[in-house]
Order: structure tokens, then sequence, then C-alpha cells
């Protein structure tokens, strides 16, 4: 009922969203934009300032509301501002996950994963083996995984391609591919501050690398490992030159109902 009579009143002020996006509202002006993201009764106004300022004066005038500022903390994202930029950075919730999990004082790791062999049976995450046993449900697998896929898909896609391989073994686990896990709490032991900046002026642009490595590769003579980079000019990365801001709104319940 609550998103129904928001939805309906943003939808009279000129916003608009899509089935795909429910709760993700836009609206473009001459000036500028502005777009609202709704977690529940709070409330995340991002544009440029004078559609914020607008949209702020309208949403007090049909619902007690309190300004909680610019956004801080989103959902585990901590967010800091900086003139030229904001920083991304999932730093508290990469301290819970690594206490929950009895990782906090492990000794940090410089990588994600181990290097692999392309030799099938020395592969550490190879499939289970007969041999093998099964990890019990005391071990929490798949939690962990569920823990560093958030982490991945958010801020830390450093970390992305070593959750998804161990993923893909979370019906059979073993203790080798619980190793991995730990391998990767290790990695972020000693990386807790990463995180993703988005400069307001990217002097370069979307930069892409890939590795080959062959220096892993049993079968191949020539093992010189190989880069190749491309760059993309990110016209629709850059932010737009007009001031910019990002506030976090909370409703009060009382005016939620129809």
């Amino acid at each position: 009922m609550w998103y129904n009579r928001l939805s309906e009143y943003l939808l009279s002020k000129g916003y608009v969203n899509n089935a795909i996006c429910p709760c993700v509202f836009i609206k473009k002006s001459s000036t500028g934009f502005v777009i609202i993201a709704v977690y529940v009764d709070d409330l995340n106004m991002i544009g440029t300032q004078k559609e914020i300022d607008d949209a702020r004066t309208h949403m007090k005038d049909e619902f007690e509301m309190k300004d909680l500022g610019k956004t801080k903390f989103c959902l585990g994202l901590q967010i800091e501002h900086f003139q030229d930029g904001i920083f991304l950075h999932q730093s508290n919730y990469t301290k819970r996950v690594l206490k929950r999990f009895y990782m906090d004082k492990a000794t940090p790791l410089s990588s994600p994963m181990v290097n692999r062999s392309l030799d099938v049976n020395k592969d550490p995450f190879r499939p289970i083996e007969d041999s093998e046993e099964m990890l019990g449900p005391e071990v929490p697998y798949m939690s962990a995984i569920g823990a560093l896929m958030y982490l991945a898909n958010c801020t830390r896609p450093d970390i992305a391609f070593a959750t998804n391989l161990l993923a893909r073994y979370s019906s059979s686990p073993t203790r080798r591919h619980w190793n991995g896990i730990k391998h990767i709490f290790r990695y972020l032991q000693g990386t807790i501050e990463f995180g993703l900046y988005y400069s307001r002026n990217p002097e370069v642009g979307l930069v892409g690398f890939a590795d080959a490595g062959y220096l892993s590769d049993p079968h191949k003579l020539d093992r010189k490992p190989v880069m190749f980079s491309h760059t993309v000019e990110p016209r629709s990365l850059a932010f737009p030159k007009t001031n910019f801001g990002c506030n976090v709104f909370k409703l009060c319940g009382n005016h939620c109902s129809p």
C-alpha cells in the first residue's frame, strides 16, 4: 500500500519508471535531472542540485519527512564525497564478514586466488573426486559465497572471478574449495579499504585489460604472457558539469497509507 501511494504521487509529478526498475523514479528537465531510489521508507535522491531541491520541496508538502543530508551509508555501502568525485567502498561490511567467518585475524594475501594449472589433475578448483568427501552442513560454504558475491557485485570487482569460480561448486564443495574461499578472505583482510572511485571529470576513458597467462599452460612451448587493452570514451559515465548531489531522506510511517 505504501509503495502504491508513493508511486502514484511521484508519477503525478512527472516522474517515470518501468516494470524492470519499479523502485527507481526519474525526472528530467531543461536544467538537469533527479533520480529517486526507493527502499521501503528510505529515499535516495541523486541529480543536479536545483532538481533535488525541487523534489525535496514537493515531497515535504505531501509527506512528513526527515532530510538526513548527503548519503553516507546505503545497504552496506559507504559513500565518501570529495570535491572531484565519489568513493564507494564496503570497509565496515568487509570487516563484519571477516569476523563472521573467523578470518578477521588471518594473514593477508596479495591476490584473490592461487595460480591455476591447466593440468586438470593439479587444478585446486577441479570438481569433486570419488576419493574426496563433501563438506558437511556445518561448513557455511553457501553463506560465504553469498557474502562474497555482494562485495563483488557492489565495490569489489577484483574478487568477482574467484568468487564466481568457487560458486560453481556450491552443491558439492570439498575442503579444496573451502580453502579457496578462505584465500579470498585473506586477500580481503589485506585490502579492506579498497573500493571504487568515480571522478567527476575523468581524464581517461573506460579502460579494459585482458591477460592471457600462457605461463601456466604445460602444453605451450612459447609461454610468453600476452596483454591486450582498449580505451572507450566515457560519455555516458561522465558527471554533468552542473553541481551534483546525493541526499537521503527518511519518510515517517504515519503518512504511508493512502
